[in-house]
C-alpha cells in the first residue's frame, strides 16, 4: 500500500478520514472549507512552481537555493498545524530515501506566517509508527467507528458520519 501525505495529514485528524478516503470515497466538494483550501492554493506562491509530483507524493511547492531544496505546504490556517507538520515530514522522508536533502516549510498565507520544518530521527520512527497504523485502518472492512473530535463541525465528510 503507498501511503501518501493526505493520508498522514488525515490520520492527525480523524481515523474514519483516513478509511474513507483510503476507499475513494471523496469528501463534499462543495463544502466551504474545501473550496476556500483550493482558492488559496492556487491563488498563492504563483511565481514559485507548484504541484510538483514525485513518486507517489505530490509537494504544493518547492523552492530552490544555491545549496538547498526548500518543500512547501500552503495551508489555509495553523488549525491543523500538527497534522500538516506531519504530512510534510513525511514528504521530507520520502526525498531523504531517494538520497534528496531537503527542508519543509508550511506556508500560511492568509495568516502570513511560515514554520520551518526539519525532519528529526524520532520523527521518522514516529512517522513509520503512523505508516503501520494506517495499513492497519485501512485493511479494515468497515471504517472505524464515529469519534467525535474539535474537527469533525468543519469536516468534509460530515455527513458520512452525522446524516
Amino acid at each position: 500500500m503507498n501511503v501518501n501525505g493526505t493520508l498522514i495529514w488525515y490520520y492527525h485528524i480523524c481515523k474514519r478520514e483516513v478509511w474513507l478516503m483510503y476507499n475513494h470515497i471523496v469528501p463534499d466538494q462543495n463544502d466551504e472549507n474545501i473550496a476556500l483550501g483550493r482558492f488559496m492554493h492556487e491563488i498563492t506562491y504563483q511565481r514559485q512552481e507548484k504541484e510538483i509530483s514525485f513518486g507517489h507524493v505530490k509537494f504544493d511547492i518547492m523552492m530552490q537555493t544555491k545549496d538547498h531544496i526548500v518543500i512547501g505546504e500552503t495551508k489555509k490556517s495553523d488549525r491543523y498545524e500538527e497534522a500538516s507538520r506531519y504530512q510534510l515530514l513525511y514528504y521530507l522522508s520520502v526525498l531523504k530515501e531517494a538520497g534528496i536533502s531537503a527542508s519543509g516549510l508550511l506556508l500560511y498565507p492568509s495568516q502570513k506566517k511560515r514554520v520551518k520544518v526539519e525532519l528529526a530521527l524520532n520523527e521518522e520512527k514516529k512517522l513509520k509508527e503512523i505508516i503501520r497504523n494506517i495499513d492497519i485502518i485501512c485493511s479494515q472492512t468497515e471504517p472505524p467507528e464515529v469519534e467525535k473530535n474539535r474537527f469533525c463541525k468543519r469536516c468534509g465528510y460530515r455527513e458520512y458520519c452525522y446524516a
